[in-house]
């Protein structure tokens, strides 16, 4: 099966240099689409100057799933990986992807993370949400047939957080299976920060409540998993309020931006739901708009 591997990239020079690397060394021969957002670090520079790079696309949007969406766009693998920036494939990884090909048109493995005493990693997550069983894809590591892509019309450029955990739900309801493979693992390159810590309480439930509102409507599932939600983490702030870790007024501010997020979720989810009726549920995916490069460089 040809392979393309999409690594969407915004000001993280050093960290795709690592990651380009590791699929240089670890899946040679595959092609490479790096979607680089308005980076100002220059990246663009670093990645033309590469011999490894089939193809760079440069794009004026910031959203992790327009990046996603532009690379399949330039895919002409049988099937598509998506691999983050400041992630590093190990020796396993093309073959695990080879093995879970074998019977799911989805293939999705953990993130390995240094610690003091040697590496962390993750475990399959799994979660029943209205009689369906969802098999979450490790965002930045996954990878999927052209097929499926195609027949879920790529991410939904709607969410700004959220996008692989939509697609997830989605790639349930369309009753294909999601393959976990241990050892199609990556590992966090040395000097990758992860991102931000800070949450932005308002777009987590808002992407929350619109993803659920789309996928399941407003059942009585929906709001259950909602509330509980809101419950853990306002307990969790709350002890931070009385451990001295976090105001008061942080935390009243905290649960007015989770109301917000949920009425703002549960609203457009409703409206994406009517606009997209099909098993996709995916009205702002790849058709939607076709403007998202600003140029193209290809080797």
């Amino acid at each position: 099966m040809e392979l393309s591997v999409v690594v969407p990239t915004l000001d993280g020079r050093e960290q795709l240099a690592g990651t380009l690397d590791s699929i240089a060394a670890n899946a040679p021969g595959v092609e490479v689409i790096v979607v680089n957002g308005p980076s100002t670090d220059g990246t663009t520079g670093m990645v033309r100057d590469r011999a490894d790079v089939d193809v760079l696309v440069e794009i004026a949007d910031r959203s992790i799933n327009a990046a996603r969406n532009a690379g399949i766009d330039r895919a002409n693998g049988e099937a598509v990986a998506l691999v983050n920036q400041g992630l590093s494939l190990t020796e396993e990884w093309l073959e695990g992807l080879r093995v879970g090909f074998q019977t799911s048109p989805v293939v999705t493995g953990p993130t390995h993370r240094p610690v003091r005493a040697g590496k962390t990693t993750e475990a399959v997550e799994r979660r029943t949400i209205a009689g369906r069983t969802v098999t979450y894809v490790n965002p930045g590591n996954l990878a999927v047939t052209r097929k499926l892509i195609d027949d879920l019309d790529g991410f939904d450029e709607y969410l700004k957080i959220g996008g692989a955990r939509d697609f997830s739900h989605r790639v349930a309801g369309t009753e294909r299976s999601i393959s976990w493979q241990p050892e199609m693992a990556v590992e966090r390159v040395v000097g990758a920060d992860g991102g931000s810590t800070e949450r932005d309480w308002g777009w987590k439930y808002r992407s929350l409540s619109y993803r659920l509102a789309k996928n399941y409507g407003l059942r009585p599932a929906v709001i259950g998993r909602l509330y509980r939600n809101a419950v853990r983490d306002g307990a969790d702030a709350l002890r931070e309020v009385f451990d001295g870790d976090r105001r008061a007024s942080i935390w009243l501010d905290t649960g007015r931006q989770v109301l917000g997020g949920v009425a703002r979720g549960l609203k457009d989810g409703l409206a994406a739901r009517a606009r997209d009726r099909s098993e996709r549920r995916n009205p702002r995916g790849r058709s939607s708009r076709r403007d998202r490069a600003v140029s193209v460089f290809e080797n």
